[in-house]
This record gives structure tokens, C-alpha cells and sequence, in this order.
């Protein structure tokens, strides 16, 4: 038998379960008094919903689970390879989300504010920062298509983060409408718009050279590649500039009054900037998207974007929606590289004798429980050392079943 979880998962240290406990903990609590509220998904969907969920390159990661019994041996006799899986492990959480958000419509508030943090899956090549399974946090609007519900994601957000510790952050935001409108501008087709804005989203990693040289190596028209080239070239990509360049937009409109209210939010305590190049890996994303990133660290924390077309895919009519996502495990690796400890949460170990009479001690360990969160421990003869343990393992102090006293271990003297 192995002892090792299987490749791209993990297990957790108390140490490390108590980090991402506290974490989850500031989230949620910033969630929940913002007014959202927590549901819960399996975390198996049917496979035709995940194959039609327009998650771009995640389809190509979907842990797929084989039919059982007959069926399956059905499936293995016709040949047909497609055949062989009904279901799957969920890649995210906004499938099901909008999956659930169909199957009970008429039960839901509208706009129906929802909290998911859940366990998703990923077929991945595990590396580091890369795992086959991992926690989401989203908050979700759905049924809310005024900019009023970006606004509100991205000031909750921001706020969750701010529970936790982080400071100094930026709010990128775009809109790909804003984006597909520049770009066709430009000279690009329709049909070229996905291909260019993948390209396009690596601005910031490879520059205005980079992005030219790979579309010219994807084979787009040289003039047109020339364009965007040159536009890029002739100075910062302001939200003045590129607004110019569109013309009239509603969409530009949309994405000016959420930068602006964003930035009345912040109030000094993060940034809000207008991001051109973001574009937001999801397929499913229809217009603003956002992401958060950290100046000290690399790589987003947060992330998101409203998908209006989603829903219908189930319902039958679309429903508006917008969702922002916190990188729990970026920000749990992050916090544990930096030697973060959570917080005293008065933690006391309560020693007894081998012939005390343990009911006795679990009546005093209720006492002390209105103080304290108290373990019940054996006392062992070397008594200093077993403090010293103690106090590696986090215990504040600990106290004694046959007398009154309490020790204070470390911090705690």
C-alpha cells in the first residue's frame, strides 16, 4: 500500500489546515456580512454540461469518470471511446453554479448574491502552484445585469482581502468588448478575435514586439499586425486613447463608470487601473472581466468577469451573471512563505495524572473552555519537555487537572 496521496494532490499538516482554515474564515465572514449566501455542489457533473460549458482549454483537463456495470461494458463493445464516460469531476465552480441556478429559478431571490468555496479538479501537469485539486472562493451575482454588480464583487472583494492581510494591491480592469472593438478596428475578422486576444492577453509578459511577432508567426495579415503594432508603439494604452479609437460604445461607457466607482471605493487603500490587454482565459466570459494583482508577488490573487450567456446554455434564456474569484491557494502559499502565523487563538493543554478519573477531566476541560480552546493531554514525566513541545505545537499554556494553576508557555509568560 502507498502512503503518499496520488500525483497533483495533497495532504495537510494541522499547521497547514489551520492557515487555510483562518483564510477561508476571513473570506467567508466578509462574504457573508456583505449579504451573500453559501451553497453547496457535487462534485461530479453530468459530462454533456461540462463538454458544452465553453471553459476553453479546461475541457481539455476534465477528469472524466467511465460508466459502470452494463453500460459500461455496452459502451466497450460499440467502440466508441465518447461513449465510455458519463460523468466528470468539476473544473470550476461557475458551471454548476449556473447548472443549480437553473434547476431552482423559482425558488431563488433575485438577484440571487451566492458564495461558493469548494474543492474543484483539474487534469493538470502537476508542478509547483499547480495542483489536480484545489479550493475556489467565488462570489457570484446572478440575475443583476446593471455595472452596479461588478462594483459591488470588486469592493467585496477587496475587502476580503484586505481580512486577510493583503495591502498594496491593483483591480485591472477591461471589458473585451472594449477590446474586440479595437481589435476589429485594426483590420482583425471576427472569426480572428479568440486567436489574436490569446496573443494579445501576453502584452504585459512579452511586449509590443512579442505580441507582433507571434500574430505575424500565427500568419495574420502583415498590415494588419502593423496596425496594432503601431498603435501599441505610439504610447501608453490609456482608456482616453483607446476610447478615441472605438468611437461611441456603451461598452466603454459601461467600463468608465466601474473604473471610476472602483476607484471612489478604494479610497486610497488599493488601485484601480484600466487594464487593455486583459482578456481572461475562461470562453465563457461576455464582457468586463477583472483581475487582482500584487505588486510584492507574481501572478493574479483574484479574478473574474461577467458571463451572461452561461446560464442559458441551461435555462433556455439567458440570465446576466458576474463572478470574482480568490486564488485560495496562491494566497495560502503565499501567506506560508512568508512565515505567516495565524492569530493566538488561545489554545491550552490541560495535563492529568494516569488514575485521574477522566470524566473528571473532561468536566474541568469544560470549564476552562469558556476561556480557552483546550486539549486534554496525559502528563508525562519529563515535564519540561513536554511543555516545550507544547509550546512548539502552538499551545499558549496549559494547566494542571489536580490543582488550579495555569502555566503560560512562550509569547503567553
Amino acid at each position: 500500500m502507498k502512503t503518499n496521496p496520488v500525483k497533483g494532490m495533497k495532504d495537510y499538516l494541522p499547521g497547514e489546515a489551520r492557515l487555510r482554515d483562518y483564510v477561508q474564515g476571513k473570506i467567508l465572514g466578509v462574504y457573508r456580512e456583505s449579504g451573500f449566501e453559501r451553497i453547496f455542489t457535487p462534485m461530479l457533473e453530468d459530462m454533456e454540461n461540462l463538454d458544452k460549458s465553453d471553459g476553453g482549454d479546461n475541457l481539455n483537463l476534465i477528469f472524466k469518470v467511465l460508466k459502470r456495470g452494463e453500460k459500461l461494458e455496452e459502451a466497450l463493445k460499440a467502440g466508441d471511446e465518447k461513449q465510455l464516460c458519463d460523468m466528470g469531476l468539476r473544473y470550476d465552480l461557475t458551471v454548476p453554479l449556473s447548472r443549480f441556478y437553473a434547476a431552482n429559478y423559482d425558488s431563488l431571490p433575485k438577484p440571487f448574491k451566492v458564495i461558493q468555496t469548494d474543492r474543484v479538479f483539474r487534469a493538470e501537469r502537476p508542478q509547483k502552484g499547480r495542483m489536480r485539486e484545489f479550493v475556489q472562493c467565488d462570489i457570484d451575482i446572478l440575475g443583476d445585469e446593471s455595472p452596479e454588480a461588478e462594483i459591488e464583487l470588486i469592493d467585496v472583494t477587496a475587502r476580503a482581502l484586505e481580512a486577510i492581510g493583503f495591502d498594496d494591491f491593483t483591480v485591472n480592469i477591461n471589458d473585451r468588448r472594449m477590446l474586440r472593438d479595437m481589435l476589429k478596428g485594426m483590420g482583425f475578422l471576427d472569426a480572428q478575435l479568440d486567436s489574436v486576444c490569446i496573443t494579445f492577453d501576453k502584452l504585459d509578459k512579452i511586449g509590443a514586439d512579442g505580441v507582433s511577432a507571434e500574430l505575424t508567426e500565427k500568419g495574420f495579415d502583415t498590415a494588419v499586425v502593423s496596425a496594432l503594432a503601431n498603435f501599441l508603439k505610439a504610447g501608453d494604452m490609456t482608456f482616453e486613447s483607446v476610447r478615441a479609437f472605438i468611437g461611441e460604445s456603451p461598452a466603454a461607457d459601461r467600463l468608465k463608470y466601474i473604473l471610476d466607482s472602483a476607484s471612489a471605493l478604494a479610497n486610497g487603500l488599493f488601485k484601480v487601473k484600466y487594464a487593455p490587454s486583459l482578456v481572461r482565459g475562461q470562453g465563457y466570459y461576455t464582457g468586463c472581466v477583472f483581475e487582482i494583482t500584487c505588486d510584492a508577488f507574481r501572478g493574479a490573487i483574484a479574478g473574474g468577469g461577467r458571463y451572461d450567456g452561461m446560464i442559458g446554455k441551461f435555462l433556455g434564456r439567458d440570465v446576466p451573471a458576474v463572478g470574482f474569484s480568490i486564488g485560495f491557494e496562491r494566497i495560502c502559499q503565499i501567506l506560508a512563505e512568508r512565515g505567516f502565523t495565524c492569530p493566538d487563538t488561545k489554545k491550552l493543554a490541560l495535563l492529568y495524572l494516569e488514575d485521574a478519573p477522566f470524566s473528571q477531566v473532561l468536566q474541568k476541560a469544560a470549564q476552562l473552555r469558556k476561556s480557552w480552546t483546550v486539549t486534554t493531554v496525559k502528563q508525562q514525566k519529563k515535564l519540561g519537555k513536554q511543555l516545550g513541545a507544547l509550546e512548539e505545537a502552538g499551545y499558549a499554556a496549559a494547566a494542571f487537572f489536580d490543582n488550579d494553576s495555569i502555566k503560560m508557555l512562550g509569547k503567553g509568560e
